[in-house]
Order: structure tokens, then C-alpha cells, then sequence
């Protein structure tokens, strides 16, 4: 059994299609790492805003139950 690429820099060039070969390899991993910063900031976007409105209506309740006892 003989090996495909005798040297990295074979391997790198694989057979002068390496740059259509990297260049996709490199979109690819530059779009999932996009994919996964954008779900973490949606993700913190989204339990910033779940806590503003469990505070508010947690205020709304207070409000509620003062105007009820007086």
C-alpha cells in the first residue's frame, strides 16, 4: 500500500485543487463559528429580555395586590 501524498506540501496542494479544497473547508468553519455566535448572542438577547419582563410583571402583581388591600 502506497500512500496518496508523499509530503505535507503534497498534501496541501492535492493535486493543484488545493486551494478550491481549503477555501470550502474555510467557509465552512467561518460559517458555523458565525452560526454559533449569533445563536449566543440570541440566546443572552433572549434572557435579557425573559428577566426585564419577569420583573415587570412581578412589579404588575405588586401594583395589582397594593391597589386590592387598600
Amino acid at each position: 500500500m502506497q500512500p496518496y501524498f508523499y509530503s505535507v506540501s503534497e498534501f496541501i496542494a492535492m493535486g493543484k485543487h488545493g486551494v478550491f479544497v481549503w477555501s470550502c473547508w474555510a467557509i465552512t468553519v467561518g460559517v458555523v463559528l458565525a452560526f454559533i455566535l449569533y445563536s449566543r448572542r440570541q440566546r443572552q438577547a433572549l434572557i435579557k429580555q425573559l428577566t426585564i419582563q419577569q420583573a415587570r410583571q412581578a412589579q404588575r402583581t405588586a401594583n395589582t395586590s397594593n391597589l386590592t388591600t387598600k
